[in-house]
C-alpha cells in the first residue's frame, strides 16, 4: 500500500521548504488556498517554525494576518510554539500584534502561558496589550502566575506603570489568586512585593490568603508586616 501524498498545506507544516517552494512555482495560486481549518500555507509555515519557509511565503505577497476557523493568525500560532525568529519576521512586516481568537486568545497571553520569555519581549517592543484578556477575564499575568513562568512575571512587573497587578478574571480572582491556589509560591511572594493586594475577595468571597498553603499564607504575612 503506497504511502497517502501530503498536501501542500502538510509539507508547510513539515517545513519542507524545497516541495512547498516547488509546488507555489507551478501554482501560484496556493499562496491563498485554505485547507479544511482555514489555513493558509503561511499557518502551518509558522506553526512548522521554518523561517525560510516563511519569509518566502512573505515574499511572494502572502497576506500576514490571514484568520483561520478560530480567528488566529500566523504570528498567534508562531507566538504560541515558541518560534521567536517568525514572531520577529512576522512583527516586522505588520502582523496585528493584539488579534485574538475566537476564545479571546492573543499572541501575547499564549508566550506568557508557555513560558516565551523573547517572545513576549518582542510582542510588548511592538505594542502589545499587557493588560489584554481572553473570554474568561484571563490576562497574560494571570497566566503566567497559575503556571508558574517566573520570568515572564517579573518581566510583566517591570511594566508596572501600565500593569493591572490586581486585574481580575470572570471568576473575580487576581493573578494572586491564582498564584496563591497553585501554590507558586516564589511568583505570589513577588506579586505581593510588588503591591498584589491580598485583601481582594473573588466571586466565591475568598482573598489570596484562603487559596494559599499554610506554608505560603505564612510567608505572604510576613511580607506585609514587615
Amino acid at each position: 500500500m503506497t504511502e497517502r501524498q501530503k498536501t501542500v498545506h502538510e509539507l508547510a507544516h513539515k517545513g519542507d521548504f524545497d516541495s512547498v517552494s516547488k509546488q507555489l512555482e507551478s501554482d501560484p495560486s496556493l499562496l491563498t488556498s485554505k485547507d479544511s481549518n482555514e489555513r493558509l500555507l503561511i499557518h502551518w509555515a509558522a506553526l512548522s517554525g521554518n523561517l525560510k519557509l516563511v519569509s518566502h511565503l512573505v515574499e511572494l505577497e502572502s497576506p500576514i494576518d490571514p484568520l483561520d476557523d478560530t480567528e488566529s493568525t500566523p504570528l498567534i500560532l508562531a507566538s504560541s510554539a515558541g518560534h521567536a525568529p517568525i514572531v520577529g519576521l512576522l512583527l516586522d512586516k505588520g502582523a496585528k500584534v493584539n488579534q485574538q481568537s475566537i476564545y479571546g486568545h492573543s499572541a501575547l497571553q499564549y508566550a506568557a502561558s508557555k513560558g516565551w520569555l523573547q517572545i513576549c519581549m518582542k510582542l510588548l517592543d511592538y505594542g502589545a496589550d499587557i493588560n489584554i484578556t481572553d473570554q474568561r477575564g484571563s490576562s497574560p499575568l494571570h497566566r503566567a502566575a497559575s503556571k508558574g513562568n517566573l520570568e515572564i512575571v517579573k518581566f510583566l512587573l517591570e511594566h508596572h506603570n501600565v500593569l493591572d497587578i490586581n486585574g481580575r478574571d470572570a471568576y473575580g480572582n487576581t493573578p494572586l489568586h491564582l498564584a496563591c491556589e497553585e501554590d507558586r509560591q516564589e511568583e505570589a511572594i513577588l506579586l505581593v512585593e510588588n503591591g498584589a493586594d491580598l485583601e481582594l475577595r473573588n466571586k466565591d468571597k475568598l482573598t489570596p490568603l484562603d487559596l494559599c498553603s499554610s506554608k505560603l499564607a505564612k510567608l505572604l504575612k510576613s511580607k506585609i508586616n514587615k
